[in-house]
């Protein structure tokens, strides 16, 4: 944890320093904005604690202008109410009066380094993903994380750099697709002062920022196909070169990527680079949609409801259980996104003891409730329809080796048994799992017992 605290060193600001450290931060210190703002060109930071009495709303702009995505916290004393409200109202993440209380800044510095964003799972499907994804957690390999918009892709990024041996270092996260092309080169690998216009001083890119720690290239199949080239020179060479830079900068880093296309189509296309995707896709996690993840749809609902019961300040309502049936049923397309959005909605409207189905709405005030079906004819129509959204926007491919593994599992590995149920030849389906094992895909053996291949 990286905290920068901007203002005059007064007794109080010291002690809310000391604290910091003793709760393991690294702080640095600036006296005024300007100051404050070049420590975090060079060198990042993730957290700001600025006193009150500065112009935060100008650092909050400024951070804003150069997309620096810094937390940023005021301090004052604890009587000032009219600045406390005014810091918050310019933008302030939080306000902490002084003198300093220890659990309060310990609180602070932990919600930022937890980054309030917890891994829920429960599906099989997503816990053979899960352990993928474990396993290899601690090597240096770069991984590739695929799947539907929503489906919690840097979700799952920040559980593989939890795990991994730079997990108490920092993880960087770009998201490729919302920056600017003409900007994302910038963002990435920095700048010098004067290398273009409003390049008003040297700032560090993402690249370093992330140095000993964690780069996650969030959506890389939106990279412009000329900026890849050299994205895949810093990968090889781990060292980068800042826009209008002379001399090239050593760094070391991990590289998570993800993207919510297929990136062998895209190669095929000719819009991502055939070299790039074979060195990001040393180990691919694919991240099933949330309509596959039965089980998962009330783990996350019930993980939701408190979740934004405790930051609302409201009472903790469980899902009643028609409320559960709604929620279980229906088809999320947006994903986990969706329902997190959903679940927040009803957590405010609800009323009583718990959270029933009138609370359910979509963002329009609509009940997501359906019809009941009636007869069979409608049950049939209704079974089939939930089927086929749950092969739609996915590959044969995919589809066939879902079938094959799921069937696998069934049979506890049994070979035999499982090429009969699927109507192929034993040579068939060996065929197709050594294609499985080589892809780094957990297959069950005799017994129910999984094995995977080994990353170097």
């Amino acid at each position: 944890m990286r905290l920068l605290i901007v203002g005059r060193l007064s007794g109080e600001l010291v002690t809310a320093s000391k604290i910091a450290m003793h709760r393991g931060a690294s702080v640095t210190h600036a006296e005024g904005i300007d100051q404050g703002l070049a420590v975090l060109r060079a060198k990042g930071g993730d957290l700001v604690m600025v006193d009150v009495g500065l112009d935060i709303r100008r650092l909050v702009q400024a951070l804003a202008d150069e997309r620096i995505r810094t937390p940023v916290v005021a301090c004052g004393i604890a009587s000032d109410a009219r600045a406390a409200v005014a810091a918050i109202q310019a933008g302030a993440k939080e306000y902490i009066p002084l003198p300093p209380d220890p659990e309060l800044i310990a609180a602070v510095l932990e919600a930022v380094a937890a980054d309030a964003r917890s891994f829920v799972w429960r599906d099989p499907s997503m816990e053979r993903v899960v352990r993928l994804a474990e396993q290899v957690a601690r090597s240096e390999a770069s991984v590739l994380i695929t799947g539907e918009s929503g489906t919690g892709k840097e979700v799952l990024a920040r559980h593989v750099h939890a795990k991994s041996n730079r997990g108490n270092r920092p993880f960087v996260s770009v998201n490729c697709a919302a920056i600017p092309e003409a900007l994302l080169e910038s963002e990435l690998f920095g700048h010098e002062k004067g290398a273009f216009t409003g390049a008003v001083a040297r700032r560090i890119g993402r690249f370093e920022e992330a140095n000993g720690g964690t780069l996650l290239l969030d959506e890389i199949s939106e990279m412009d196909v000329r900026l890849q080239s050299k994205l895949l020179r810093a990968l090889q060479e781990r060292v980068i070169d800042r826009v209008g830079g002379a001399a090239p900068v050593k760094v070391d880093i991990r590289v998570l990527a993800t993207s919510n296309r297929n990136l062998a189509e895209e190669v095929k296309k000719g819009t991502f680079r055939e070299d790039l995707f074979y060195r990001l896709n040393v180990v691919h996690l694919r991240l099933p949609p949330l309509r596959e993840r039965m089980a998962d749809i009330l783990e996350l609902a019930a993980h939701f409801a408190r979740k934004y019961a405790e930051l609302n300040g409201l009472p903790l309502r469980p899902l009643a259980r028609d409320a559960q049936a709604l929620v279980a049923r229906n088809p999320w397309r947006g994903n986990v996104r969706e329902l997190e959005n959903t679940i927040h909605r009803a957590v405010l409207l609800a009323q009583g003891a718990d959270i029933g189905p009138d609370a359910i709405l979509s963002p329009e005030g609509e009940s997501l409730a359906a019809p009941a079906a009636s007869g069979p004819v409608e049950r049939a129509a209704s079974a089939a329809e939930a089927a086929t959204r749950g092969l739609v926007g996915r590959t044969v491919a995919e589809v066939e080796r879902d079938l094959i593994l799921d069937t696998l599992d069934h049979c506890l590995g049994n070979r035999t048994h499982a090429a009969r149920i699927l109507g192929i030849s034993i040579r068939t389906l060996r065929n197709k799992l050594n294609e499985y094992v080589e892809a780094g895909v957990q297959v069950a053996e005799p017994g129910g017992v999984r094995a995977v291949a080994a990353y170097g």
